[in-house]
């Protein structure tokens, strides 16, 4: 019999219940989906910026995220963008 090739696998970054909004509240992650990608990535994930930006670095943030997402037709994807308010 061949031998099966063992893969190397990443952590699990799938999400679960409470911890992704629906699309009928903006989609999106909420803040425990935040802290549990960040501790199994080591990232930084953070919230969007939803109303007017307070700092240059939250405007940057959001005319990227607006720019980036500029061509999602999907419910999650236009539930997203509302949510940030491009």
């Amino acid at each position: 019999m061949a031998e099966r090739k063992k893969r190397k696998r990443g952590p699990n970054l799938s999400v679960g219940r409470g911890e992704k909004l629906p699309a009928s509240k903006g989609a999106g992650l909420t803040a425990k989906g935040r802290a549990k990608y960040n501790r199994q990535t080591g990232s930084n994930l953070k919230p969007p910026v939803t109303g007017k930006p307070k700092t240059k670095e939250e405007a940057a943030r959001k005319r990227s995220f607006c720019a980036r997402s500029r061509n999602w037709t999907g419910e999650r994807g236009k539930a997203a963008r509302r949510r940030w308010g491009c």
